[in-house]
């Protein structure tokens, strides 16, 4: 019997996309009736703690109604990096809780969504290239699709590989309406040289419904 889909969406840096393309992700398995499960350990810029944005956005995707402890259990109002808020608190996010929260999910698809890049703080101890490698999970990795993607999906690949983490994918997107010439060249530059499939670059839509259906289209390849 092949395994569930499950992934986890990281990305070059913040505000690239992660949480559209969870978000595509989660509905095109919907859609397909595989009841799937977004999970959202880290969030922090929460204007409330007890109405996550992004976490409410991956479980609305996914049709999901396990609660919001289960599926967001570490939750920030500082917009900052999850373990530097929690070390302006005092506080430190306990692993096992996030462990426990993932166990909850019971093993079936999951869309996981990080915090930021892959090295950012989750708390002391832990980063989320850490996070990455004990769910033992393949990674989509989102990047932007103009000047500057080179270098830092370059570095971001080679983390990965380094801890052998498998990359199902880079999906390049636009964040902008403006263009720069670069993109033209920049999916293929990365196909060649790292040996990874590279989807999009998914346009940019000031519409969020143009949006999504934008990310489901350039996403729909890695549907099982």
């Amino acid at each position: 019997m092949s395994r569930p889909f499950q992934i986890f969406v990281t990305g070059t840096d913040t505000g690239v996309g992660k949480t559209q393309a969870s978000r595509a992700l989660l509905s095109l398995l919907a859609d397909a009736g595989l009841s799937p499960q977004g999970f959202k350990p880290y969030e922090s810029g929460c204007a409330s703690l007890r109405a996550p944005a992004d976490a409410l956005s991956l479980r609305e995707a996914a049709g999901s109604t396990l609660p919001l402890d289960v599926l967001c259990p570490h939750r920030f109002r500082l917009p900052v990096a999850p373990g530097v808020a929690a070390a302006r608190l005092g506080r430190e996010p306990d692993w096992k809780t996030t462990l426990a929260a993932w166990r909850q999910l019971k093993g079936g698809p999951a869309v996981v969504e990080g915090a930021g890049g892959l090295f950012v703080p989750l708390d002391s101890r832990h980063d989320v290239i850490d996070l990455i490698q004990t769910l033992r999970l393949p990674v989509l990795l989102v990047a932007r699709a103009g000047l500057g993607t080179l270098n830092h999906t370059a570095l971001s690949l080679q983390a990965l590989a380094a801890r052998r983490i498998p990359v199902r994918a880079v999906l390049l997107s636009r964040s902008t309406a403006t263009r720069d010439v670069s993109e033209r060249d920049n999916r293929a530059l990365l196909q060649a040289r790292h040996g990874v499939p590279v989807l999009g670059p998914v346009p940019f839509e000031p519409d969020a419904r143009r949006r999504h259906a934008a990310f489901r289209r350039a996403l729909r390849p890695l549907m099982p």
